[in-house]
């Protein structure tokens, strides 16, 4: 293990959990790439040892942050009026959750971005003076117009990306649907911020639409989640913000090298969330790619990395993949590398020990499962299929109940009624609250870790 730089970084380390053993001509390898960030705080209990053969700690001492607070101001936003006094006062909770020393801007989002503070195309530096004079910026705050997020997240990234810091990072909170851009506007913008900040996406109360603000969260590698009493706007932003002064060290990378005639298949990120990486690879040399991780502080993700290997005999072994984690060096010189892990293959004429399926990759693999099987019950029930939806959401709650997933279990059980949670047998509710729904739909991502 390699240490440098200043003690209150994270330090990260990989472990990988897998059957390294297939039959003869087997050629998929499948590995849960367990990534622990640890810092001095004890914070978060690692998850790993750690003291990982493939961990690195690094220094810094905490790279300052930028961060832009885009709050809708749309039209609807004053039915009820709470609603839009409730989003002042979560903004402000989340400006006294700043630290000193964060660069940060507070946008008025409608149909166009306006900069309620501190104006001028630039950012503010957070201390006591600046964050009494975003409050009260923040009190003349008043609904009206339509709502075009794209344009919210370009003006975003302009204030963002006249600071250096580490860590760049927008929350977002809208009540309503994209109605005043066409989607494809709101797609570009994405693509455009994506890779340069990250960007935490709330929808409050039941006017808008999942899957819009899901999207926003997924490609800047933020969080989603519904709000829907805005009474509970202000915990849920000071919640957000104390996690984003918890991030230590930023764009960092997960790096997959793979050997001659070796392919990656898929890469996803699943856990805390399930979150599709695969195509959002960047090649980085000969028979590496980079797939984004955003920022970290004191935390443990999980990711199910597949590898087609060439065909083998029995007896061979190879590597199949190295993983490492790596952040960019500001001067362009070759990535730092924070830590890495192997993922190997080893061909047997032992039936039992090829055909074993490692607890990690089983587990996680059924919670992928168990997000898509929730978003697509619930189409099938908008859709009127009330037998399609059945089968899904029993096989939902299955999928809940084998994992050990109680909250997800708990969102399912007000949609459907649970005959037999065993065996998935459920009918469907007569009634069901659009918030009970919203909810289910906007955290079917969310994953338990697998239990040790």
């Amino acid at each position: 293990m390699a240490s440098f730089g200043k003690p209150n970084v994270p330090r990260f380390s990989v472990d990988v959990y897998q059957n390294v053993n297939l039959p003869e001509g087997g050629r998929e390898v499948n590995a849960i790439v367990t990534v622990t960030a640890t810092g001095t705080d004890g914070a978060v209990e690692p998850t790993v040892p750690s003291a990982s053969p493939g961990s690195v700690s690094f220094g810094g001492g905490g790279p300052d942050a930028a961060v832009v607070l885009m709050v809708d101001c749309s039209g609807s936003m004053d039915y009820p009026p709470a609603k839009m006094r409730s989003a002042r006062e979560a903004t402000a909770a989340a400006v006294d959750a700043l630290r000193d020393g964060v660069a940060f801007a507070v946008v008025a989002g409608t149909h166009q971005a306006r900069e309620v503070y501190p104006a001028g195309g630039r950012l503010a530096v957070a201390d006591a003076t600046t964050r009494g004079q975003a409050k009260e910026a923040l009190r003349k705050l008043g609904p009206g117009g339509g709502t075009a997020i794209g344009t919210w997240l370009r003006l975003a990234d302009r204030l963002l990306s006249s600071s250096d810091a580490a860590i760049r990072h927008g929350i977002l909170l809208t009540d309503g649907r994209n109605e005043h851009e066409e989607p494809e506007a709101l797609r570009a913008s994405l693509d455009a911020c994506a890779g340069r900040f990250t960007c935490d996406a709330r929808g409050v109360g039941t006017d808008w639409e999942v899957k819009e603000v899901r999207g926003i969260a997924s490609a800047l590698l933020g969080s989603a989640d519904i709000v829907a009493d805005p009474a509970g706007l202000a915990a849920d932003f000071t919640h957000m913000m104390e996690a984003v002064m918890g991030k230590e060290v930023g764009d960092v990378a997960l790096r997959l090298w793979t050997p001659q005639g070796a392919e990656v298949l898929f890469v996803k990120q699943v856990a805390p969330t399930v979150e599709e990486l695969t195509d959002r690879r960047q090649e980085a040399g000969p028979r590496a790619g980079d797939y984004p991780t955003g920022a970290w502080g004191d935390e443990a993700r999980d990711y199910h990395v597949c590898v087609r290997v060439p065909s083998a005999r029995v007896g061979q072994e190879m590597l199949a993949a190295r993983a490492s984690l790596v952040l960019p060096t500001p001067d362009g010189s070759p990535p730092q590398v924070l830590a890495q892990g192997l993922v190997r293959a080893v061909w047997t004429d032992d039936l039992e020990a090829s055909t074993a399926i490692n607890p990690q990759v089983a587990h996680y693999t059924g919670q992928a499962e168990l997000a898509h099987a929730i978003q697509q019950g619930l189409e099938l029930r908008k859709a009127g299929d009330v037998d399609g939806a059945t089968a899904r959401l029993g096989r939902a709650v299955q999928l809940a109940s084998r994992s050990g997933h109680e909250d997800t279990a708990k969102l399912l059980a007000k949609v459907v009624d649970v005959v037999d949670a065993a065996n998935g047998t459920v009918r469907l509710k007569a009634k069901v609250s659009e918030e009970a729904e919203m909810t289910l739909e906007t955290r079917s991502t969310k994953t338990v870790r697998v239990k040790k």
